[in-house]
């Protein structure tokens, strides 16, 4: 049977879906979704950069309402409760909740609990015990955090592109530099990646820093050039940053600031998987609930053999990628206070991670196209709701780093730490299949480089596809 709530899928695999994550689903179909589709249809917010006397402000433009919608999960503890409950398993499973209705949304919660991680982690105690409480409250006097490292070279190879420099003077680090992909801009916090001055390029010598919106004299710490007119995701305003004496604080030490990095960046991609799993579950929602009262040639649409296949086939695909995203959350929340050096449960969850936001995010936009074409012309019309999901779904690909980032970096944790061997161990009493694990990761690593790199993405795809069919077992289970 088709689960139409996101709830009720949650609860199928077994999670605890309280009260309060109910009562946070309710709120969205009675209240949310028409907050959520005025967001969208008003596109890009405004920039007000000054106030009537001439002074920076930066100000982001959204509709009262915007801000009811978007505190609605701080107060419902999307954040707080990671840290409540020593677990991060909360935060995705809101974040599910929250991406049926509006994946664009899940990205403002994401980069906050991004930036409070590694602070809480990794800040000196002063700069912690000033920063982290305001991201942990369940008000509208909460913080938000931003997670900034891309540029306008790029955001893949960030030993290269990471033009930003930050330079220790009179007791401060201070920061000069741009980011061209700053989402959630107007935060209060944001974890920026930046080249210590004299350092050749490099990702050894990218360091993670902390960056306020205002300096210790109250002036504005970061400067908003414009907002980005993006295809979806509108209920996340995303700009162009400049950075120009802007203070910071270092998290962590000079030397291991790539890793830092690549945490940030993990929270993130497991976030895009649970979200791109979501908008699936609401483009087969959206497809089954048209084609269940939509007649044509003598029946409902739902009734015809071919469609009643799909939607079904679809469906288990869903639960298949369900099983992927999730069992990458379990692992992250097993691992996510590591530091480096880091464990082989730690190596294993960097693989499944990759393989899970590769995977789920191409099945959210071919999933989301399928319903369109279930809604036929209705599909087309911005005034419903299908074209916004596909909308959506073509940048959950983008988003944390494009598919060949995913597939070389599944990649490379296989030939240089082996994870495939990590991962066979853990999935191998629950079927067959793990032996096709193995097997995978010796041909990967028999192959010279270039063969290797070329045919990457068909073997991550086959490998995503094999781990998701044994992990779908193993929650059954």
């Amino acid at each position: 049977m088709i689960k139409t709530k996101p709830s009720e899928l949650l609860e199928e695999f077994g999670f605890d879906v309280d009260t309060k994550v109910k009562e946070y689903e309710s709120w969205w179909f009675e209240e949310g979704y028409k907050i959520s589709y005025m967001v969208d249809r008003l596109g890009t917010p405004h920039l007000r950069m000054f106030d009537r006397f001439g002074n920076r402000i930066d100000e982001i433009l959204y509709p009262k309402e915007y801000w009811d919608m978007l505190y609605k999960g701080y107060e419902y503890g999307i954040v707080a409760d990671v840290f409540e409950k020593n677990s991060i398993m909360p935060f995705f499973i809101m974040g599910y909740i929250t991406s049926f209705f509006d994946p664009g949304l899940y990205c403002p919660y994401t980069v906050s609990l991004s930036t409070a991680v590694p602070i809480s982690k990794y800040a000196p105690k002063e700069v912690r015990d000033k920063y982290l409480p305001p991201m942990l409250k369940k008000n509208r006097e909460v913080w938000q955090g931003a997670t900034w490292m891309t540029e306008v070279k790029g955001g893949s190879d960030l030993g290269n592109t990471v033009e930003t420099i930050a330079e220790f003077k009179n007791g401060k680090w201070i920061l000069n530099g741009e980011k061209y992909f700053a989402s959630n801009v107007g935060a209060e916090l944001a974890v920026v990646a930046a080249r210590i001055k004299g350092k050749p390029k490099g990702v050894r010598s990218l360091a993670l820093f902390l960056l306020p919106k205002y300096k210790e004299n109250g002036e504005i710490n970061y400067f908003v050039r414009r907002l980005k007119d993006k295809i979806g995701t509108r209920s996340v305003p995303t700009g162009e940053v400049e950075l120009k004496d802007s203070e910071a604080y270092l998290l962590g030490s000079e030397d291991v600031g790539i890793y830092l990095i690549l945490e940030v960046l993990n929270i993130s991609r497991v976030a895009n998987s649970v979200g791109s799993v979501a908008l699936m579950h609401r483009a087969i929602y959206e497809a089954y609930e048209f084609a269940s009262k939509r007649f044509a040639f003598g029946k409902y649409v739902i009734d015809h053999p071919l469609m009643k296949r799909q939607i079904l086939d679809n469906y288990e695909k869903l639960k298949k990628a369900f099983a992927l995203a999730f069992e990458s959350a379990k692992l992250l929340d097993k691992v996510y206070l590591e530091k480096p050096t880091y464990s082989h449960d730690y190596h294993m969850f960097r693989l499944l991670a990759h393989l899970s936001k590769f995977w789920t995010a191409e099945l959210a936009v071919q999933t989301s196209k399928w319903a369109m074409e279930v809604n036929g012309g209705m599909g087309v019309l911005a005034e419903y709701p299908v074209e916004r999901l596909l909308r959506e779904a073509m940048i959950l690909p983008i988003w944390e780093g494009t598919p060949h980032r995913q597939v070389l970096d599944a990649v490379e944790v296989m030939v240089k730490k082996d994870a495939h061997l990590f991962l066979y161990e853990y999935l191998r009493e629950y079927d067959g299949l793990s032996e096709d694990i193995l097997n995978i990761g010796k041909e990967i690593k028999e192959m010279e480089n270039d063969k290797r790199e070329e045919m990457a993405d068909i073997y991550i795809n086959d490998l995503a596809d094999i781990v998701a069919e044994i992990l779908l077992k193993k929650m059954g289970s």
